[in-house]
C-alpha cells in the first residue's frame, strides 16, 4: 500500500519556498504521491476555510513536478464543474507526460456556493455536470478525440449515494475524504467498488481517542498506525494523509505536520 501527502496549497503562511520544503519533506521521508487541493475564486465561503494566497493546482504541480523526482503528483480533489472537461484532460495529460512517475486526478462536485456563482456554473446542477464532465473525460482518454491526451486515473471523491454511484459508473478508484475505517467499511461491505483509496486526516494525540466516531488519522501514533494497517486490509492501494485541519494560522507552523507525517512515515516503513 503506497502512502500519499495532501499538501496545502493555500493559507498565510503558504510560499513558494514552504511548497518547495513540503514537497523535499514528503520525498525524503518516502512518500509516494504528494497532492493538492482545488479553489479558483477565493470567495468569503472559501476564504473561510482556505484563505489566500491560494496556488491553482496544475499550476503548482507542474512547478513540483521540477523539483521532485520520484513522486506521482495529483489532485484532491479538483472541483470538476469549474473547467471544461477536454481542458481538464489536456492539462491532466500533460502533467501524466511531464511527471514521468505519474498523475492522479481526484475529482468531487464542489461545496462553496458563492464560488459556483462567481463563476457563472449553477450550483445545483453540480451533480449532472459532474457526471457530464466524467463522461467526457472517460471518453477523451479511451478514444484519443484530443490528440496528445494522455489518459490518467480518475480517482472519485466523496461518500454520498451519488459519489459512490460515479465512482463505480466513471472512476477507477473510490477516494473517500476523512471517514472513520468503520464507515469505510460498511461502505466497501455494501457495495462492489472499483479500486479503494481514501485521504484520511493526520493529527497525532498524547493519549488514545475513545471517540467511537473517531475519523481515521486521529488520536495517537499507535492508533493511527493501526487504521493504515486496516485500511491496508480493506484493500487500499493508497492511503493520502491530510494534515490541515481547518484552521488557516496552521500553515504559519507546518513543522508541527512534517513532525508527524516523519514519525507515521518512519513507523510505518519499519513495521514487521
Amino acid at each position: 500500500m503506497q502512502l500519499g501527502v495532501n499538501v496545502p496549497n493555500f493559507g498565510p503562511g503558504t510560499d513558494p519556498g514552504v511548497l518547495r520544503e513540503w514537497a523535499r519533506i514528503a520525498e525524503g521521508l518516502g512518500f509516494d504521491l504528494l497532492m493538492v487541493s482545488d479553489h479558483v475564486a477565493v470567495t468569503p465561503d472559501v476564504a473561510e476555510r482556505y484563505p489566500e494566497p491560494f496556488y491553482e493546482p496544475f499550476t503548482t504541480l507542474s512547478w513540483l513536478a521540477g523539483v521532485t523526482t520520484h513522486m506521482r503528483l495529483g489532485t484532491t480533489v479538483l472541483v470538476l464543474p469549474y473547467r471544461h472537461p477536454l481542458l481538464v484532460a489536456r492539462m491532466a495529460g500533460t502533467l501524466a507526460r511531464l511527471n514521468d512517475r505519474g498523475f492522479v486526478l481526484g475529482v468531487g462536485v464542489g461545496w462553496a456556493r458563492q464560488e459556483f456563482d462567481a463563476l457563472g456554473v449553477p450550483f445545483t446542477a453540480r451533480g449532472r455536470l459532474t457526471d457530464e464532465y466524467l463522461a467526457a473525460l472517460r471518453d477523451a482518454g479511451r478514444t484519443g478525440a484530443e490528440p496528445g491526451v494522455a489518459p490518467v486515473p480518475v480517482w472519485v471523491g466523496g461518500h454520498s449515494e451519488a459519489a459512490l454511484r460515479r465512482a463505480v459508473a466513471f472512476g477507477d478508484a473510490w477516494h473517500p475524504l476523512r471517514l472513520s475505517v468503520a464507515r469505510m467499511r460498511t461502505v466497501l461491505t455494501d457495495r462492489a467498488l472499483p479500486a479503494f483509496a481514501p485521504r484520511i486526516a493526520l493529527r497525532l494525540t498524547g493519549t488514545p481517542v475513545e471517540d467511537p466516531e473517531r475519523i481515521a488519522g486521529v488520536g495517537t501514533l499507535e492508533q493511527v498506525l493501526d487504521d493504515l494497517e486496516q485500511l491496508r486490509l480493506l484493500g487500499a492501494d493508497t492511503v493520502v494523509l491530510d494534515p490541515y485541519h481547518g484552521d488557516p494560522e496552521e500553515t504559519r507552523r507546518p513543522r508541527a505536520a512534517w513532525r508527524a507525517l516523519t514519525e507515521v512515515a518512519t513507523h510505518w516503513r519499519t513495521a514487521p
